[in-house]
């Protein structure tokens, strides 16, 4: 095992075919990749600046 906790599954030859994560590592690599897809669905939305911001949302 790894210093990160993974393994791998290996063929016959030695080749790595798959890998085992913990389930907290799988689980922050899914957000990562939610959240890239959230940024990429929303690339072509226009921005507002960081003072507008602030209005829209102060409390």
């Amino acid at each position: 095992m790894s210093a990160t906790g993974e393994q791998y599954v290996v063929d016959e030859h030695g080749n790595r075919v798959a890998i085992i994560l913990p389930l907290r590592e799988y689980e922050q690599l899914q957000e990562d990749l939610h959240d890239l897809a959230v940024v990429a669905e929303r690339r072509e939305e226009p921005s507002i600046g960081f003072d507008e911001f602030k209005k829209r949302y102060e409390r």
